[in-house]
């Protein structure tokens, strides 16, 4: 199993396995890193402009042999147990689901194998950031043990009760509510 730079598990034997479609592939299949930041690679994105920008591996292709793949989640639900974040505003609470790296960019590709990720034999042209969202006891579950992200999991009962305080506290804040109801100290 991958591991972070400490030591623990990251929940997967090969990250490309559950990583998603690039974060610079446009929706009609060209290169955004290349179009947007041609300054921080010039040959990769004179290659991408001859051609026309065209993304060189596709959104069902070999993502680990682009240089600059990435591929971060949008935290909206965990992957392992379907938990859903509830985000109330103007509170300084810790989100329900966090973000967790399965491959770290600017760290050798995770693996001790000389260039070689995953399971097989194909050459990483990473290292890559690979992320999915995770509530924060799947979280806590797969750093702390030999749980997997792809293990059929029901969301912790400690973070049902949390989310539904959340929800309960969201439904109040909608309620509609005059000014002089709300801050009336004469009550």
């Amino acid at each position: 199993m991958e591991r972070t730079p400490d030591g623990s598990p990251v929940g997967v034997d090969d990250p490309y396995a559950v990583a998603g479609v690039c974060d610079h592939l446009t929706d009609d299949g060209r290169c955004r890193f290349a179009l947007t930041r041609a300054g921080d690679d010039p040959a990769f994105a004179a290659e991408r402009r001859r051609d026309g920008y065209a993304c060189h591996v596709g959104p069902d292709g070999e993502w680990r042999a682009c240089p600059h793949y990435r591929s971060t989640t949008d935290g909206r639900e965990c992957a392992r147990c379907g938990l859903e974040e509830v985000r109330v505003a103007h509170e300084d609470a810790r989100p329900l689901v966090e973000e967790h790296h399965l491959s770290y960019a600017g760290r050798e590709n995770g693996t001790d194998d000389g260039g070689v990720s995953g399971t097989d034999d194909r050459p990483d042209a990473g290292p890559h950031e690979i992320t999915v969202a995770l509530c924060r006891w799947c979280h806590a579950k797969v750093h702390g043990s030999i749980a997997r992200i792809d293990d059929d999991a029901s969301p912790d009962p400690e973070a049902i009760a949390e989310r539904e305080g959340r929800r309960t506290r969201e439904r109040a804040e909608s309620a509609f509510e005059t000014a002089r109801e709300r801050y009336d100290t004469e009550k």
